[in-house]
């Protein structure tokens, strides 16, 4: 009798507990940049468009890094549920064991695959009306700021060489966060800074003083072999014309350690709630699926199901 009741309690408790609902909670961590810089801003924008375009079923926990090349090392210690955002050409040293991961070579390196696009790092030559300067020609004799580490101020640097500027300015030696400031008071003729766009640092510049920023020939664009952006008119204050510029396409991505349907989701729901995100921050409505062309490896089997299901033609080296 009592073996009797103790096997139907049982069977009533299996039962209960097959009646509740299977949580779908899939939960990944997003790692970009600083907590400072707007990445870590589109990284908390990625999180809360994740939840809510998913009702919940993704759950995405942001984490501050200190570059995209902390990001790729990660990757030989991270799981299936980790997601990072870096240059594709840094992927591709990565994978051939070259420049900063000489050495450091790892089997997991060949696992990273892309999952979509974000914002592109855009440079802006940013110049104050009062200097003149309204092409590279004009910044001799200038005061300019370009900051110190960044991919700005190394991108900067070699733009001054390239189009025979090294020597001929003069700069200063100000942190690139009091630019603004720097630039209003006259410290400096100009800044170089790069990000997305519109950047925050350039609209604050824009809208409290007046600024120019520089537009590339198509032969500059050319030596500098960096993609050719248009930032349209009327982006920043005062800004009458396309600013034409270079770029440095940014991806997100995940290993093969990623299941499929998680990196279906996750792709799918960007995608879909992007134009949302752009809402509110305007750099999305920079990324289309022009950008796609950007990515230059593998993209995950759960992203391209997607991409398939809405139409992106992809090439033979991002499947």
């Amino acid at each position: 009798m009592l073996k009797s009741a103790l096997r139907l309690g049982l069977a009533a408790v299996a039962g209960f507990a097959l009646a509740l609902p299977a949580s779908a909670e899939t939960r990944i961590t997003y790692k970009s940049a600083k907590s400072s810089s707007s990445y870590y801003q589109m990284g908390v924008q990625i999180a809360e468009a994740m939840k809510a375009g998913s009702g919940g079923d993704i759950i995405v926990t942001v984490e501050e890094s200190q570059g995209s090349v902390q990001n790729v090392m990660e990757t030989r210690a991270r799981g299936g549920d980790y997601v990072f955002t870096t240059p594709p050409a840094l992927v591709g040293l990565a994978q051939g064991g070259k420049a900063m991961f000489e050495g450091k070579s790892s089997p997991k390196f060949d696992e990273i695959r892309a999952l979509f696009p974000i914002p592109s790092l855009t440079m802006h030559f940013v110049m104050s009306k009062e200097s003149g300067a309204t092409d590279f020609a004009g910044m001799e004799g200038k005061t300019i700021l370009l900051g110190k580490g960044s991919f700005g101020a190394r991108e900067g640097e070699k733009y001054l060489k390239l189009f025979g500027l090294e020597g001929k300015v003069e700069l200063a030696e100000v942190e690139l966060s009091n630019a603004v400031p720097a630039l209003k008071n006259g410290q400096i003729d100009g800044f170089v800074t790069a990000g997305s766009w519109p950047a925050p640092n350039v609209i604050e510049a824009a809208a409290s003083t007046d600024v120019t920023v520089l537009t590339l020939t198509d032969e500059q664009i050319a030596q500098s072999k960096r993609a050719k952006l248009v930032i349209p008119a009327g982006t920043y204050s005062g800004q009458d014309a396309d600013i034409t510029t270079t770029s440095l396409p940014v991806v997100a991505y995940t290993t093969t350690a990623m299941d499929d349907d998680t990196a279906y989701a996750m792709t799918k729901t960007f995608w879909e709630t992007k134009a949302k995100m752009g809402e509110t921050a305007r750099w999305w409505n920079g990324v289309d699926e022009g950008l796609m062309g950007t990515i230059t490896g593998k993209i995950h089997p759960g992203a391209q199901r997607y991409y398939e299901e809405v139409g992106f033609a992809l090439t033979d080296a991002q499947k």
